[in-house]
């Protein structure tokens, strides 16, 4: 009997962590950063050197969710968290139906170009897990470095800027730093178009409210906000005309995406007709934002070293549904770019939200007075990771959309107070989006 319960106890030992793969077989790996300082360290990963733009995020979890992020595309993203990689990887597969959009992460694979940690997670736990932190980095592609001094290159980044790096690895790392004008600049091309669908495809046709999405590099956890409080999505390529199709609407999303919003000129053009000629709500998240805020006549601006992390507080300057003026939200974000904020607003217009550490604009809408509903924040409202604060803003669009579609379907016979009884909404199957090309 002692025997039995010393096997049994033996046996939950063994289910405690999996061993992931060593990094003492690894290669050496250097981070050598534009700005003359270098990093030595090993490798894990995918045993290759790569180019970025190296940035640091504070996020203590969902290291899952910032890697397949498509606004981390091109970037050498450092956690400021000391261990990485303990919880491992799940499998980013899900069902494509009212509930999911067929990846439990944020894309179906890692969008950043490298990862630097202090201390990669040699085991991991956890009842999802099925790989480690490192192989899932070498089946994708993506090299890392680990046993380099986060918090130093964390205070370089803090205090020079956003800084281009490369990655050596293996018998990269021996030789000489590269010199200045040999480092490559991701932001110099339009990463948007990298990222964004080339075709559009629906989720969720039987929802209730019809929702197009302009894909911009969205997060999947934006689409499931949307899917689960019950839209029927169309999801665009950032730079299709939603003029041709608007009417088929009852509502425009603009999602985030990696970059400078510069590129996404055409965008903005075609959304300031929009907005100028049709009166559905319009929301936009991080870059979608960013295009809002051209579109209206502000300028975007290149931050030092932008803001990355789960723990941004804003703070409300105006009331908007579940929003409410005075209050400080905690927010998750990921951008290098801001709209700047000028006196006098664009006509039509107000200031949001403020960021409470530097002032930055972080939300911009529409007036009352212009008659339009128009809302764009820079933070993630939907982010997986949390916080959560602001989530019920889909829920608010969503909820100006259904009212929207309901006033605009009451025949003109009957009295505008009609529009104050709300009937049942149908769930009918609605008719599939036909998309011009």
């Amino acid at each position: 009997m002692l025997a039995r319960n010393f096997t049994r106890i033996a046996r939950l030992s063994r289910g405690f962590a999996t061993h992931a793969p060593s990094t003492s077989t690894s290669l050496p790996a250097v981070l050598h950063l534009k700005t003359g300082q270098s990093f030595a360290g090993r490798s894990f990963g995918a045993p290759r050197s790569i180019w970025g733009e190296t940035v640091f995020s504070t996020s203590i979890t969902s290291y899952t969710e910032s890697m397949t992020d498509p606004s981390y595309r091109g970037q050498i993203l450092v956690f400021t968290t000391p261990l990485i990689g303990n919880y491992g990887v799940p499998q980013n597969k899900t069902p494509v139906d009212d509930k999911d959009v067929g990846v439990v992460l944020e894309s179906e694979k890692i969008q950043c170009s490298a990862v630097v940690v202090a201390d990669v997670a040699e085991k991991f736990s956890h009842y999802t897990a099925v790989e480690s932190l490192s192989s899932w980095c070498a089946r994708n592609g993506v090299p890392g470095i680990t046993g380099v001094d986060t918090r130093a290159i964390t205070r370089l980044l803090r205090d020079q800027g956003t800084t281009l790096g490369r990655l050596a690895v293996g018998s990269d790392a021996s030789l000489a730093p590269p010199r200045p004008e040999e480092y490559w600049d991701p932001t110099t091309e339009n990463l948007v178009d990298q990222v964004s669908t080339k075709t559009p495809y629906e989720l969720n046709p039987k929802g209730d409210v019809k929702i197009a999405v302009l894909d911009f590099g969205a997060k999947a956890n934006i689409l499931r906000s949307l899917v689960r409080r019950g839209a029927a999505v169309t999801v665009l390529p950032w730079n299709f005309d939603f003029n041709k199709i608007r009417d088929q609407f009852d509502g425009l999303f603009l999602s985030n995406g990696p970059g400078d919003p510069n590129h996404c000129m055409q965008a903005a053009m075609n959304l300031r007709r929009t907005m100028q000629e049709w009166d559905k709500p319009i929301f936009g998240i991080c870059m979608g934002h960013q295009v809002i805020g051209m579109a209206a006549g502000l300028e975007a601006y290149r931050m030092t070293f932008g803001n990355r992390g789960h723990n941004q507080p804003v703070l409300a300057l105006a009331s908007s549904g579940s929003i409410k003026a005075g209050r400080v939200y905690v927010t998750s974000q990921n951008h290098q770019y801001a709209l700047k904020l000028q006196d006098p607003f664009p006509a039509g217009w107000e200031p949001f939200f403020i960021n409470c550490n530097d002032s930055s604009v972080e939300g911009i809408k529409s007036t009352a007075e212009s008659g339009k509903k128009v809302w764009g924040v820079q933070f993630h409202p939907e982010s997986a990771g949390g916080p959560l604060d602001t989530i019920e803003m889909f829920t608010d669009f969503l909820a100006e959309c259904r009212a929207t579609k309901l006033h605009l379907n009451i025949p003109r016979s009957q009295p505008m107070d009609a529009a104050k009884v709300a009937p049942q909404l149908t769930h009918e199957m609605p008719q599939r989006v036909t998309v011009a090309a």
